[in-house]
This record gives structure tokens, sequence and C-alpha cells, in this order.
């Protein structure tokens, strides 16, 4: 038996594959190939690693580079703020070192809570990663 079909067609009802169709072929231009001296990317922006925290990127709106979400990272510390928040919570320190000044009065005139606001604040400020300054920048770790 031939391995020929004697009608000539494709069993399959498929044409075959001729030169020129479907995917390009060593190296022409197209599906991934850059096309007339254009860049590779197609019109996605070419993006380097983020800045590292603490770096001046050159940026006046984020001074302290961006974090893995793209915002911006704030002059404040969340280390600096949990500690004054342990600490002096109970007249809101640590909410009056990020800007939350409205918060920190709130803790001032009722004593932190009793001390238990202060402790939870303080605790949050610490161990949370998306703790922000009054201007909506997150706090660098």
């Amino acid at each position: 038996m031939s391995d020929q079909n004697p009608y000539g067609q494709n069993p399959y009802g498929q044409q075959p594959e001729q030169p020129g169709y479907g995917y390009p072929q060593g190296g022409q231009p197209g599906y991934g190939y850059p096309q007339g001296g254009q860049q590779p990317g197609y019109g996605y922006p070419q993006q380097g690693y983020p800045a590292a925290p603490g770096t001046y990127t050159g940026d006046p709106a984020a001074p302290y580079g961006y974090d893995p979400m793209g915002r911006p990272y704030s002059d404040k510390s969340k280390v600096v703020a949990g500690v004054l928040q342990l600490f002096l919570g109970g007249f809101g320190v640590g909410r009056f070192y990020t800007g939350h000044t409205g918060m920190a009065l709130g803790q001032l005139f009722t004593c932190g809570g009793c001390g238990i606001w202060a402790l939870i604040d303080g605790i949050m400020l610490l161990a949370g990663s998306d703790q922000t300054d009054a201007q909506g920048r997150v706090l660098r770790g």
C-alpha cells in the first residue's frame, strides 16, 4: 500500500502548508520580530527594575522610589511610627508623625482608647504591609 492518496487530496480536509502562509519563517518580520527598525516590545514601555527603597529616583513625586505595586514610598518610616505609637500612643504621637492629625487628636483626647487603641494601632503599624502617610504614600520599612 502506498502512503500517497490516489485522489491527490488531504483526507482530513486541510490544505497543505505552502511557503509564505502561516507563521513567519526564519526571522521574518512579525510575530515577535521587530519590523522596520522598531524596538521589541510592541507598545509596552521599556521598564527596568524599580529603584531600591531609600534611593533617590529623580522623580519629585516619589523621592524614595516606588513599591512593587507602583505606589510611591513616603519619607516616613513605619518602624519609627510603630515604636512611637507603642510607647507614646496615649498621646497619638505615632499618628502625628505620619500626618494623620484627626486620628492623633482622637487618641490624644481618649488617652489612646485607654491604651488599647494605641497598642493595637502600634502593632498594626509595625506588622502592616500597606500603611500610608497623610498624603497616601506607603510608609518605608
